[in-house]
């Protein structure tokens, strides 16, 4: 490229950045599209100058680096009663997951700033965005808002529960089954008064609640009302949670809970309060997040295979053409650790 006498100037245009670039306006314009006729090195040098200069190239510019295939947007919805979950270690987990297999797939990620609290802001996700596709972690209360977006616009997947009237797929472990493994493995153990700690509210985690009563039923084992305590999927909420039981006198011997997180929260409560995990109460948890191998004692939970998971969220976006992506859910397994004390 040959170099302009006249650089260009703050709030440059087109004919300016063509100018210094010693190129077609058409050039530019093609380049600032991301167009395949535009050499790498020329739009990268188009790039270069457009930005150090100030110009409003946001609306032209690709979604991410030259030569890759496709972009994906990963979104986040507000989960109920909690402002942000972007920092929830299960979802690092799955985001790592989701981030292999687009590199693998030469994909484009990109974490969105969006956070949808109804169907209207996942309609202006939709209509607003120019990636590839998108993934969002969670379905919160938007069940029927995706349905809705379902009918005008494909290009998308959901992280989360199955329900039986989805018109959108969804990607996510088995939830009744693993309640239902995981409350039986503590009947196992003997636990005969076994609270649930989570908001059943949530998707995912009514799923689980599902299979703990399910686990019950099958063990002739009543399902008490004062045994159900609310919990969001934090420590903090664990805790609180399992000291609210713990000082309103309810008996005990065994806790599922809806999250690693809760869980974690739930055995801190339970050694504040000088009652031991295991001999005194097993705790089982779920997600298999990082720190379930940390904590003392060491977590026994349900694990969800989040390499796989992230393989088949951005698989349905890229490889499905000309037709309705199929939901799928992933088997659950039962990690047992020093928690549940067998």
């Amino acid at each position: 490229m040959q170099e302009a006498d006249t650089k260009v100037k703050k709030n440059a245009r087109l004919e300016d950045i063509a100018r210094e670039a010693g190129v077609s306006i058409s050039t530019v314009s093609r380049a600032l599209n991301d167009s395949p006729a535009v050499k790498r090195r020329t739009k990268q040098e188009i790039w270069k100058i457009a930005r150090a200069h100030d110009y409003d190239f946001r609306s032209h510019m690709p979604n991410g680096p030259v030569g890759a295939e496709a972009t994906i947007a990963v979104i986040v919805p507000a989960p109920q009663a909690r402002e942000t979950r972007v920092a929830d270690p299960f979802f690092l987990e799955l985001l790592a997951g989701i981030a292999e297999a687009a590199r693998e797939r030469n994909a484009d990620l990109v974490i969105s700033h969006v956070f949808p609290r109804s169907a209207e802001d996942l309609e202006f996700a939709m209509t607003t965005s120019r990636a590839t596709g998108m993934i969002f972690i969670g379905q919160s209360s938007l069940h029927d808002g995706f349905n809705a977006l379902a009918t005008r616009d494909d290009r998308f997947v959901v992280w989360g529960a199955e329900f039986s009237d989805a018109q959108y797929c969804t990607i996510g472990s088995d939830n009744v089954a693993g309640g239902r493994r995981a409350t039986s493995h503590l009947i196992r153990l003997g636990r005969k008064r076994i609270l649930f700690l989570g908001d059943t509210e949530a998707p995912e985690a009514e799923q689980r609640f599902r299979g703990y009563r399910q686990a019950l039923h099958e063990a002739d084992i009543e399902l008490v009302s004062d045994l159900v305590v609310p919990a969001h999927f934090d420590v903090h909420s664990g805790e609180v949670a399992a000291r609210s039981a713990i000082n309103r006198g309810i008996q005990f011997d065994g806790i599922f809970a809806a999250s690693d997180l809760i869980a974690i929260g739930a055995v801190r409560a339970l050694t504040m309060s000088g009652r031991s995990v295991p001999d005194d109460v097993s705790v089982v948890g779920y997600d298999n997040i990082p720190a379930a191998r940390l904590v003392t004692p060491r977590l026994t939970t349900i694990d969800q295979d989040t390499n796989l998971a992230g393989r088949m969220l951005v698989s349905k976006l890229i490889d499905t053409k000309g037709g309705k992506a199929t939901s799928q859910r992933l088997e659950t397994s039962l990690l047992i650790r020093e928690s549940c004390g067998g």
